[in-house]
């Protein structure tokens, strides 16, 4: 039994994890009793130290946070540390998703090659935010046309008429955040004609 202190060791920091992580996403005992069907003594103790973490109890709790498992009871990584990203083709784009579970944001990264650069806009419900890794990049949204450098971000209500690709003769890649409408990231790229105020605008 010469792991019983690292797992009772274990076993008391459950109970602050899933207080901690209750408290920052703002989420009420009674909501969570609500998501999880257990009651609010139980999950109070269950924080409090005073419950016995379980399965019956944790997964429940995972799920109405979207957390796997592991998170809530801290166990350690076991083998190799190193996320493999399964790249795939989506519309002759090169798509790499980094989102590992369900939620309100998805992320992934686009590859998109220099003979994707004809404008298609379209629209769908949602909001997006991208951020230009590498190459050149040109955003039509509604009536705006953009150049985007490397290091430059925008966000946009993906139900108004937009398209983006490369802006040049070669491919762009992009970090892209997507959520349902109203999950906002207040980034926004500013049209590259606006200069900034001279003394003559401030009079």
């Amino acid at each position: 039994m010469e792991h019983a202190p690292a797992i009772a060791t274990a076993l008391a920091e459950v109970g602050p994890r899933l207080k901690r992580l209750r408290t920052q996403r703002g989420v009420t005992l009674a909501a969570l009793a609500e998501a999880t069907g257990i009651s609010k003594s139980t999950l109070s103790r269950l924080e409090a130290g005073q419950r016995r973490p379980s399965l019956e109890l944790l997964l429940p709790i995972a799920q109405a946070h979207q957390v796997p498992l592991d998170e809530l009871v801290g166990a350690p990584e076991v083998g190799d540390p190193r996320v493999r990203l399964t790249p795939r083709a989506s519309n002759g784009r090169t798509v790499v998703p980094l989102t590992r579970q369900p939620g309100p944001l998805q992320a992934w990264k686009s590859i998109i090659p220099a003979d994707q650069n004809e404008p298609d806009p379209c629209t769908h419900e949602g909001y997006e935010w991208l951020y230009v890794l590498s190459g050149r990049l040109r955003l039509i949204v509604a009536d705006h046309d953009l150049i985007m450098e490397p290091g430059e971000a925008a966000e946009f209500d993906t139900r108004l008429p937009h398209w983006f690709g490369p802006a040049g003769d070669q491919p762009v890649e992009v970090l892209n955040l997507f959520g349902r409408q109203g999950e906002r990231i207040h980034l926004r790229a500013a049209p590259r004609s606006r200069r900034p105020a001279t003394r003559a605008d401030q009079a």
